[in-house]
């Protein structure tokens, strides 16, 4: 063990010694209630009885100074930090600093969250952010308190003056309208929150930045009592203008779904604009803006590169439309019409189905490995697809990549309307003076970025012939077990038999080690 953690270990026993001669100080705690039983204090004032969980990306600037924070706070029994795929030191640092460290199942913060509650030993569970500065002492205790006393289920923490711009502009209006007994909280989107482990499985933990006001929400919903403690102020890391865009969007979503699911929303429009909201997240115009200085891009195909198999081939067998769909994908018609299709056969499908089949599918050994390797290289990772953005966002969070391209399948009332509608950046940018719809395009859109830096080193993976024009615009261009005799030998296309050849590739290229050339 390390240094931090057997200092931190020395604080707790101390302070628990001080408590059992002096009795607790609780001049920094809320007053008990009057029905709080004194027993039911005394049981756990006794030890620790908190499991503390801090799901992570690239937070090593703090992470190890949260995780002392916790440890330090003697209602804590355990630490565990879920690393969100980080391309830094935060997992190191945060094992260094005493935690137990986990690596999360998917991207995406809800998915570490759930796997985090999943392992906590603990009744009682608290989350912190690792991105947290100026804490003061006994936070952890204090959020417990409510639950000790039985006064609470569900604690979130109040902090400073009030709420950012998503919360007071998005969340605290919608809530007003829609679940009026949830606007008196400060913050709604704090993600600073302590529960019984027997509650929060039975909630839903959403993907991205909806997972905290879903949370809320979903507890009101469930008849748990809910409290909100003040902890003072605190130093946070600001989100940029663009992540907040779509944060806002995510919000909407989330407190929308949850209403109409109440019996509150009766406006069914409003869940398919939000359902196209969200799905601008595959626009090209939103993913040049996350590029963050990045130089080095790397491409992949979905069907047949990342998957061994395609993914309407796998709706198609899930929903009993198998037969209907083998002529569209054998004939040799226009491929718009084919594509329009195809998505006919899927009408009146409902969305879980789709989202089902995707987190599903098989995934190549070695794709997440290296997919890790070429993100601590330096490399933004993005899905490009002639699929749906439905399947291609689910499957570029299973491996860690940082954006999905495809083409967008409308829904109304959450069921498939037979209808695409075309990725814009498939199109060839008007300087091009072409037509057509194809993968190459979008690389030209990175191309083409006028936003400094130029991408200097662009690698691209494929499988079959529509990849191709895309690959021959890359300086690195590879294809994953393609069927023999279908790419021209002399397209200068280095073919593997799997993702797990590519050590090998590194080596020659001279792409090897850990260290972290940028983060994503």
């Amino acid at each position: 063990m390390h240094f931090p953690y057997w200092l931190a270990r020395l604080r707790r026993w101390w302070r628990k010694q001080a408590q059992r001669l002096q009795g607790r100080d609780d001049s920094l705690r809320p007053v008990q209630l009057a029905q709080t039983p004194p027993t039911l204090l005394l049981d756990y004032s006794a030890r620790a009885y908190a499991s503390v969980l801090i799901p992570a990306l690239n937070e090593e600037k703090r992470i190890a100074q949260v995780v002392a924070y916790a440890l330090s706070d003697p209602a804590t029994a355990e630490v565990i930090v879920i690393d969100d795929s980080s391309t830094d030191r935060t997992a190191e640092l945060a094992a260094q600093a005493g935690a137990r460290v986990l690596t999360s199942s998917m991207l995406g913060k809800g998915a570490s969250m759930r796997d985090g509650l999943e392992q906590a030993q603990s009744d009682i569970v608290v989350y912190l952010d690792g991105d947290l500065a100026g804490l003061r002492p006994a936070i952890i205790s204090d959020l417990c308190q409510p639950l000790l006393g039985g006064s609470a289920d569900f604690v979130k923490a109040r902090f400073g003056r009030g709420g950012g711009r998503v919360t007071e502009l998005t969340a605290k209006p919608m809530l007003k309208i829609f679940f009026p007994e949830l606007a008196t909280f400060a913050q709604p989107l704090g993600g600073i929150v302590a529960a019984r482990k027997k509650l929060l499985m039975t909630l839903t933990f959403e993907d991205d930045y909806g997972v905290d006001i879903g949370l809320l929400v979903d507890a009101h919903l469930a008849g748990a009592v809910l409290a909100e403690v003040d902890i003072g102020a605190l130093e946070h890391d600001s989100q940029p203008l663009q992540d907040l865009t779509l944060m806002a969007n995510e919000v909407g979503r989330v407190i929308f779904n949850r209403a109409r699911a109440a019996g509150r929303l009766h406006v069914e429009q409003v869940s398919a604009m939000f359902e196209l909201q969200r799905q601008a997240a595959s626009g090209i115009d939103y993913i040049l803006t996350r590029r963050k200085q990045r130089q080095r891009l790397l491409l992949l195909d979905m069907d047949g590169t990342i998957t061994p198999t395609q993914f309407v081939q796998e709706l198609a067998q899930a929903t009993g439309q198998a037969q209907a769909l083998q002529p569209l994908l054998e004939g040799a018609s226009d491929p718009d019409l084919r594509r329009e299709r195809i998505a006919e056969v899927f009408r009146y499908t409902h969305k879980t189905r789709f989202e089902q089949v995707a987190r599903n599918m098989a995934i190549r050994p070695g794709v997440i490995e290296f997919v890790r390797h070429m993100k601590r290289q330096g490399f933004m990772v993005g899905v490009v697809s002639d699929s749906y953005f439905i399947a291609a966002n689910i499957l570029r969070r299973r491996i860690f990549a940082d954006f999905a391209v495809a083409h967008t399948l409308l829904f109304d009332h959450e069921v498939c309307t037979g209808q695409v509608r075309i990725n814009p950046a498939f199109q060839a940018p008007p300087e091009l003076g072409e037509s057509g719809i194809c993968k190459s395009h979008v690389l030209q859109r990175f191309l083409n970025d006028p936003q400094p830096p130029k991408i200097d080193l662009v690698w691209v993976v494929g499988h079959d012939l529509s990849d191709l024009p895309l690959m021959r615009l890359a300086d690195q261009a590879f294809a994953i077990d393609p069927t023999p005799g279908l790419l021209p030998a002399d397209a200068g296309i280095t073919v593997l038999d799997s993702f797990e050849d590519f050590p090998g590739v590194f080596t020659r290229l001279a792409l090897v080690g850990t260290d972290n050339a940028a983060s994503p």
